[in-house]
C-alpha cells in the first residue's frame, strides 16, 4: 500500500478556482496557460499541505523550500521559473482581493536562467525536409498532408497547437493569408508563400478522406481527425515530422514542429527581415521574445555597421 499524496485543502481550491476565473475573465488567459497554473499552485498546495499549512497563510520559508525541493528533484531552472511566476500571479491576486495583507513571494528570487539559444535548421536542410516530404513516389493522402503541413510551418512560423487547430473556414478563398489566434487570444494576419499556398491547395483536394464519420467536431478543421477534440494532435504532428526527419537524412532530435518555427524566423532574420516585422509574424507579445533570433545575425550585423557608421568609415579611410 503506498502512501497517497496530500489533497489541497477545499479552501485552497476555492482560492485557486478564483484566481483561475479572474485569469480567464480579466487577462483573458488562454486554456493551457490556465491548466499550467492550475497544476503548478497545487503542486505547491500539497506541499504546504506536508507542514500542515495552506495557500492563504503559506510563508516566504514555504516557498523557499519548495523551489529547493523542486531543485533537488532535478527540475529544470527554466520550468522552476515558470512555477514561481504563477504563484507570483497567484498571490498578487489574493493580495489585491483582501485575503493577504502580504505577498510571500515578494522576497523570493527567481531562479538564474541561461536561456539556451533555439535548435535551427538550415535553409538547405529545411528544403530538404520539403522535398523529401513533396517527392514521396505513392503520393498518398497522408504524404499529402505531411506536405501540406511542412510546408505551412516552415513558411509562416506557426505553432504547432496553431496548426492543428486551424479552422477550414480561415483557409477558404484565397490563401495569400491566413487568420490565426495564438497565445493569450491574440490574433494576426500570416502570410503564405506560393509553395504553401499549392500545397494547401493540394491538400484540400483530399481532405475529406481524413474526415471521421460522425464526428460532429472534426468537419471545421483544416486537419480533422478521429482524436477527442476533431483535429490533428500536435503528438502526431510531432511524430510525422520525426519521421520525415528519417527519410531525409537529418536527426530526428534535431526536427520538432518548433525547430521549424525558429528557422522561419532565424532565416528571416539572417535574410535581412527587421525584428518588429518578425515579432508581428510569429505573435511574440514582447519583441524581447523576438531577439534570441538575432544571435544567427550578428556577423551580418557586424558588417552593416562597419559598412554604414560614419565613424567605422572614417576609421577604414585612415587605415588608407
Amino acid at each position: 500500500m503506498t502512501d497517497e499524496p496530500p489533497r489541497p485543502s477545499r479552501r485552497d481550491e476555492i482560492l485557486l478556482e478564483s484566481f483561475l476565473d479572474m485569469m480567464s475573465a480579466e487577462r483573458g488567459a488562454a486554456a493551457n496557460t490556465m491548466d499550467g497554473y492550475r497544476r503548478d499552485i497545487r503542486e505547491f498546495a500539497r506541499h504546504c499541505s506536508v507542514s500542515g499549512s495552506d495557500l492563504a497563510v503559506a510563508t516566504p520559508e514555504h516557498l523557499r523550500n519548495h523551489l529547493q525541493h523542486l531543485s533537488a528533484s532535478a527540475i529544470k531552472a527554466s520550468s522552476q521559473a515558470r512555477k514561481l511566476s504563477a504563484l507570483r500571479r497567484f498571490y498578487l491576486f489574493l493580495y489585491d482581493e483582501g485575503v493577504r495583507s502580504d505577498n510571500p513571494c515578494a522576497a523570493i528570487d527567481s531562479p538564474r536562467l541561461t536561456r539556451p539559444l533555439p535548435k535551427v535548421l538550415t535553409p538547405a536542410e529545411c528544403l530538404a525536409l520539403i522535398e523529401t516530404a513533396r517527392a514521396q513516389p505513392d503520393g498518398t493522402p497522408e504524404e499529402m498532408r505531411l506536405y501540406c503541413m511542412i510546408e505551412m510551418l516552415y513558411a509562416s512560423g506557426l505553432r504547432v497547437s496553431e496548426l492543428v487547430t486551424l479552422p477550414l473556414s480561415t483557409v477558404r478563398g484565397n490563401h495569400a493569408t491566413i487568420f490565426v489566434r495564438g497565445k493569450g487570444g491574440r490574433e494576426r494576419l500570416v502570410p503564405l508563400g506560393e509553395p504553401a499556398r499549392r500545397a494547401l491547395h493540394e491538400y484540400l483536394q483530399i481532405r475529406a478522406v481524413f474526415l471521421p464519420p460522425g464526428h460532429k467536431g472534426a468537419p471545421q478543421y483544416l486537419f480533422p481527425s478521429a482524436s477527442a477534440k476533431g483535429h490533428l494532435t500536435r503528438r502526431r504532428c510531432h511524430q510525422l515530422l520525426k519521421e520525415l526527419a528519417v527519410l531525409t537524412g537529418i536527426d530526428p532530435d534535431r526536427l520538432s514542429p518548433h525547430v521549424l518555427r525558429h528557422a522561419f524566423a532565424t532565416h528571416l532574420v539572417e535574410g535581412g527581415a527587421d525584428l518588429r516585422t518578425v515579432q508581428s509574424l510569429l505573435g511574440h507579445a514582447d519583441i524581447a521574445t523576438t531577439q534570441i533570433y538575432t544571435h544567427v545575425a550578428r556577423e551580418r550585423l557586424r558588417t552593416v555597421v562597419e559598412s554604414a557608421h560614419p565613424l567605422a568609415r572614417a576609421k577604414a579611410q585612415n587605415r588608407r
